[in-house]
């Protein structure tokens, strides 16, 4: 057997060392906590374009529903811990998607998830920015920051207005790809668009945030109202690898109740698993204080600080040789 080896160099695993105690004091110089949070979960992401590994649990039914979710963010146990009163706080630790691998996709990755406390999404988003550009003084390397809204953004690079523009007018663009259109939706041919033909146009050395983004892909974000209503959502690129998704945060567990039993409704129909909803997010939510929450893939930001080609480079032990 002659896969044995590490695919990530000495280097980057020096410069992943590196990176992480840049992120802990990054928080600590700013008031943020560490915590903690379980990677298994009795509940699982309802979210019907990620897929979850599930196990089960053998011991005693005391400790409660044998099938157990590995978890593909830490999100729903740290806004329990905010609704508890913990205050501002991050997790830096390793996520699991089911199906997920390729250039830029490993089963098994790191994630940065962290909440701010009183802020809006523009103000974690310039926070991202900063973290960003300090990782990148790492390793000798600087870039510019730009800001823009989802709206703007498509009107700019295709002439296309993404919130009004009708299904057909979205595919146009898209006739030169090879795209099985089968059982694709509207917010299908807007993430084809963005991964197609705007994400190949971000120069390397450009952080770019795009924020308010269409009400439909809200996920677990406020919705704000006005004539054409847009969700409290923001994503991070740096250069065109995407590395941040982040919200201004929903409290309302009803409406969270809604969007989960939406998203069930899409999984069965694709014929995907059903995780149960998290009824313990729902029953914090009404105590879930203002805030917003990012979440930031670690290992696609170390593979632009070094200019890695694929994910298995900054990881030592990439699923495929694990």
């Amino acid at each position: 057997m002659k896969d044995w080896k590490p695919t990530a160099s000495i280097e980057a695993m020096q410069v992943r060392a590196r990176l992480n105690t840049l992120v802990r004091r990054f928080f600590l110089e700013r008031g943020v906590l560490e915590v903690e949070t379980p990677i298994l979960s009795a509940a699982g992401n309802t979210d019907p374009n990620i897929e979850s590994f599930h196990l089960d649990f053998s011991g005693h039914v005391s400790a409660g529903a044998a099938r157990r979710w590995l978890r593909t963010s830490p999100e729903f146990p740290l806004k329990r811990l905010l609704a508890a009163g913990v205050g501002s706080c991050y997790e830096l630790g390793k996520v699991f998607r089911n199906g997920e691998i390729g250039r830029l996709h490993n089963p098994e990755f790191t994630m940065l998830e962290w909440y701010r406390l009183g802020w809006d999404h523009h103000q974690l988003m310039d926070e991202c920015a900063e973290l960003v550009k300090a990782a990148l003084r790492l390793v000798g390397k600087s870039a510019s920051i730009r800001d823009t809204s989802f709206r703007q953004l498509y009107l700019e690079h295709l002439g296309i207005d993404p919130l009004t523009a009708s299904e057909a007018e979205l595919r146009a663009p898209l006739a030169v790809f090879d795209i099985r259109a089968e059982g694709l939706t509207r917010d299908d041919w807007l993430d084809l668009l963005m991964t197609h033909l705007i994400q190949p146009s971000i120069p390397d050395n450009r952080i770019l945030l795009v924020y308010d983004y269409p009400k439909s892909q809200a996920a677990l974000a406020r919705i704000r109202q006005g004539d054409i209503p847009v969700a409290e959502r923001f994503e991070v690129y740096l250069g065109p690898v995407e590395l941040a998704n982040g919200y201004r945060e929903l409290s309302d567990a009803d409406e969270q109740r809604e969007r989960f039993v939406r998203d069930l409704s899409r999984r069965k129909k694709k014929g995907d698993s059903i995780p149960p909803i998290d009824e313990r997010l729902l029953a914090a939510l009404p105590a879930l204080p203002d805030c917003s929450g990012v979440a930031m893939g670690l290992d696609r930001l170390l593979m632009m600080m070094l200019d890695a080609e694929r994910i298995a480079d900054v990881i030592a032990v990439p699923f495929d040789r694990a």
